[in-house]
């Protein structure tokens, strides 16, 4: 059983309402022993959202872990979103505060969220992936100032065919697996995508190819925006891991990862 989640949002992220407490409680109530909040920071996403003021968060996040902490370690994190031309404003933020955790993470190309139906209307299916993971390419080779890739393939939760073949894109997915693993970074399971695309991200011809290229670091988490979506789908997640060949998961303290067994 999977105890820890590792990507969760309250209302610190502009994309959600759910007060901090909240997301702890929904925690407890999934039985989960360790919660690390990672809300966003994104430096010029194209809405002016997703710009985090850390010492109010920390401020509320430290409040909440000393009234839960004989029932939930709560670990404070950061999803930031990666981007090669903001590389020397990401290195200055990650060294900023005394984060538990770093998700570096993709939520815009070409001043665009692909979240926004634009994003393919202006360049097609098959164009708009590759695009998205070239761009991830460059922004991973710009900045290794993170602890895991988040949502690896978050672009096709929202591509025309809510799908894709890795296959079709192996030879950049390589790149940037390679280029991870040899900064001795880790990916997350992310099982936001089950609801999604059907199945965790990322896929799971990625996350075993992580594992062939030598990954050993792989963290889970939700995605949760509120508090019913704390742990969502963890059995799933398991079932990656260990198809994977994968046999534990990571909790990251201090920047620094503790693996559990499963």
């Amino acid at each position: 059983m999977i105890i820890a989640d590792l990507h969760t949002h309250s209302s610190f992220s502009s994309d959600s309402k759910e007060p901090l407490e909240n997301i702890a409680s929904g925690a407890l109530d999934k039985g989960l022993k360790t919660l690390c909040l990672t809300e966003h920071m994104d430096f010029d996403y194209p809405t002016g959202e997703f710009f985090l003021d850390v010492p109010k968060y920390r401020e509320e996040l430290f409040r909440i872990k000393e009234k839960y902490s004989d029932k939930l370690e709560i670990l404070f994190g950061v999803e930031l979103g990666l981007l090669d031309y903001n590389a020397a404003k990401q290195y200055e933020f990650a060294k900023s505060a005394d984060f538990d955790f770093i998700i570096g993470s993709m939520h815009q190309v070409d001043n665009i969220d692909p979240y926004y139906p634009e994003y393919f209307e202006q360049r097609g299916g098959r164009d708009g992936i590759i695009h998205f993971f070239e761009v991830m390419l460059e922004s991973v080779k710009a900045f290794d100032d993170y602890d895991v890739l988040g949502h690896f393939d978050y672009i096709v939760r929202y591509s025309p065919e809510k799908g894709y073949d890795p296959l079709d894109y192996r030879e950049v997915i390589d790149e940037i697996l390679k280029t991870v693993v040899s900064a001795g970074k880790g990916i997350e399971i992310n099982t936001k995508g089950v609801s999604s695309i059907g199945y965790p991200h990322p896929h799971p011809f990625v996350l075993k190819r992580f594992r062939e290229l030598g990954g050993e670091t792989v963290t889970i988490g939700s995605d949760a925006h509120d508090r019913s979506q704390v742990a969502d789908d963890f059995d799933k997640a398991e079932q990656a891991l260990r198809q994977a060949g994968f046999e534990y998961y990571a909790i990251f303290r201090g920047r620094k990862p503790e693996y559990v067994h499963l």
